[in-house]
C-alpha cells in the first residue's frame, strides 16, 4: 500500500535523493524546501508521514513539529546534523517519534518511519479524529474519508462505523452493535446489520476488508 510522505528539506540535493528513494518504493512523497511550505501542505493534504529537518531556514522543523501536533498524530521523524541530548529532548517534548541523524542510511530511515506508520495504522486516534489504516473520521465535522477520498454515509453506517472503530479488535454480535450503535435493542431484527455491514463495505472500497465477519458471532474491526 502507497504512502504519502511530507518531506521537508532545504537541502536541494537531500531533498532529491530522499522524494527519489521513497517514490522507488512505491510511496509518494510531497518536498518541500523550508518549514513554512511544510505546514501549507499539511493544512491542505494529508500524509501517512512526515520527515522533517531540524534546520530550516524561515520556520525550523521543532516550530513545524510543534504546530502539526496541535491537531494531528502523524508520525514525524526529524533529519537532523544535530547530536546533542538536549536538542533531541527538546524535539520528544514537542511530539516528535523518532530521530536520526545525517548522515543515515535511507533504507534505515525507511524502515523506521514505515515502522512507525504500521504502528500508528494500527490505533485509533485521540481528540477530534479516529482513524484505523486508510479509514479517518473528524468527529465535530462527521467526515469520513478513505485513503483521502470522501466517503459519504447514512447516519445508520456512520454510527456504525463509529462503533467499531471505537471497538476496534473486539468483536460484536449483532446485538451488541444494535444497542451500541443506535441505543435501543432492535430485538427480532438482529440480521438487520447484516445489510448495513455490506452497505458500509460497499461504500469503504479498498477499506472494506477491515471489517471482518467472525462466524455465528458479528463483526470486528481489524486492520
Amino acid at each position: 500500500m502507497e504512502l504519502r510522505i511530507l518531506i521537508a528539506e532545504d537541502e536541494p540535493k537531500l531533498l532529491t535523493v530522499l522524494c527519489d528513494y521513497f517514490r522507488s518504493r512505491g510511496d509518494i512523497p510531497c518536498p518541500a524546501r523550508d518549514g513554512l511550505e511544510a505546514l501549507a501542505l499539511a493544512e491542505t493534504e494529508e500524509f501517512d508521514g512526515v520527515l522533517l529537518d531540524i534546520m530550516m531556514p524561515g520556520l525550523n522543523g521543532l516550530s513545524v513539529c510543534r504546530e502539526l501536533r496541535k491537531d494531528s498524530d502523524v508520525p514525524i521523524v526529524f533529519l537532523t546534523a544535530l547530536s546533542d541530548e538536549e536538542d533531541k529532548l527538546l524535539g520528544y517534548e514537542l511530539g516528535a517519534d523518532d530521530y536520526i541523524t545525517k548522515p543515515f542510511s535511507l533504507a534505515v530511515l525507511y524502515a523506521k518511519l514505515t515502522a512507525l506508520i504500521n504502528r500508528s495504522r494500527g490505533s485509533v486516534l485521540t481528540g477530534d479524529r479516529l482513524a484505523a489504516g486508510d479509514i479517518r473520521v473528524v468527529l465535530s465535522s462527521q467526515t469520513v474519508t478513505v485513503g483521502n477520498k470522501p466517503v459519504s454515509l447514512t447516519p445508520k453506517e456512520y454510527s456504525l462505523l463509529l462503533c467499531l472503530l471505537r471497538n476496534r479488535g473486539a468483536v460484536l454480535s449483532r446485538e451488541q452493535l444494535l444497542v451500541k450503535c443506535w441505543g435501543y435493542d432492535y430485538e427480532g431484527e438482529a440480521r438487520a446489520v447484516d445489510t448495513h455491514i455490506r452497505r458500509l463495505r460497499e461504500k469503504l472500497g479498498p477499506a472494506a476488508g477491515y471489517i471482518k465477519t467472525v462466524y455465528k458471532t458479528g463483526y470486528k474491526l481489524e486492520v
